[in-house]
């Protein structure tokens, strides 16, 4: 069987209190070809002497320094100095299971382009993280797919990297969207092999609590990637005609269950009229 070396890209800022345990979950795999690409993100803290300890520990982990540019510029960094065959992101906070690469390996050998996993919560939340089925039409409308997921470097140079003007979040569900199409082939593990940390005040809380934030980051998603949204839901006169036999539909049946209801009481009520009867005669 063919072993692709595998780039794990860890970016990180201010992250070095999480950082050991984000890196010895890369040192546990059961998978042995990797390459770990830590890229300080300009971090203030002590992020620089934790890194150096693992690069001394092992000669597969590679440590570069970065002003800070946000996270998907550190990424776009480490992609690039990257000289593995498959690419895997790890945030530097978060962590993944030790068969994680091996459980991968055998769909990285056929024409699967994107393989993830289960998932979990750690930290300040202990929990599964339920993700829905992976469609591509699905996709645009909302992420279904975490940014620890393996796809090639070759598939990556081809999207031009995640959008560095995304400072704000959500630049892993752009990527997915810029990186596939209706015809890329996808695939979900039958393992948890990512655990995403919660924190008090974690990156993904913020910005699902500031929803002129997130309303402004749709709206850029949906501009930037128009093609795709017309190709798989038509354009808004179409979608408006849809959605308006939708709820003619949905009247009709409200309709008919009010019928239904009201035969029903009649019936009860005959029923009940006939006892009565029955019992004063």
């Amino acid at each position: 069987m063919n072993q692709p070396l595998i780039s794990i890209i860890v970016p990180c800022y201010n992250q070095a209190q999480y950082l050991d345990e984000c890196l010895q979950s890369a040192l546990d795999q059961t998978y042995q070809n990797w390459e770990c690409i830590i890229v300080n993100d300009g971090s203030p803290d002590n992020t620089e002497e934790v890194a150096k300890r693992w690069v001394e520990k092992d000669a597969r982990f590679k440590y570069f320094k970065t002003k800070n540019g946000g996270v998907s510029a550190a990424r776009n960094y480490g992609i690039d100095k990257a000289v593995g065959e498959w690419i895997l992101p790890l945030d530097g906070d978060d962590k993944i299971g030790n068969l994680y690469m091996e459980a991968a390996i055998t769909y990285m050998n056929s024409d699967f382009e994107v393989i993830y996993c289960n998932a979990e919560f750690f930290g300040t939340e202990n929990s599964v993280w339920n993700l829905s089925d992976y469609s591509f039409k699905e996709i645009l409308k909302h992420n279904l797919i975490f940014c620890s997921a393996f796809y090639k470097k070759s598939s990556f140079v081809k999207t031009g990297g995640y959008d560095i003007t995304m400072l704000k979040g959500y630049e892993d569900w752009e990527f997915w969207i810029n990186l596939m199409n209706s015809g890329t082939k996808v695939i979900k593990l039958d393992y948890v092999g990512f655990f995403y940390r919660r924190k008090e005040i974690s990156r993904d809380t913020i910005i699902n609590g500031d929803s002129i934030n997130f309303k402004k980051i749709l709206n850029y998603i949906y501009k930037k990637h128009y093609t795709k949204y017309l190709e798989q839901y038509g354009n808004f006169f179409e979608m408006q005609k849809e959605i308006n036999e939708l709820k003619e539909e949905n009247r009709n049946l409200e309709h008919h269950n009010t019928r239904l209801l009201k035969l029903a009481d009649e019936s009860f009520l005959q029923k009940i009229k006939r006892k009565i009867f029955k019992q004063n005669i």
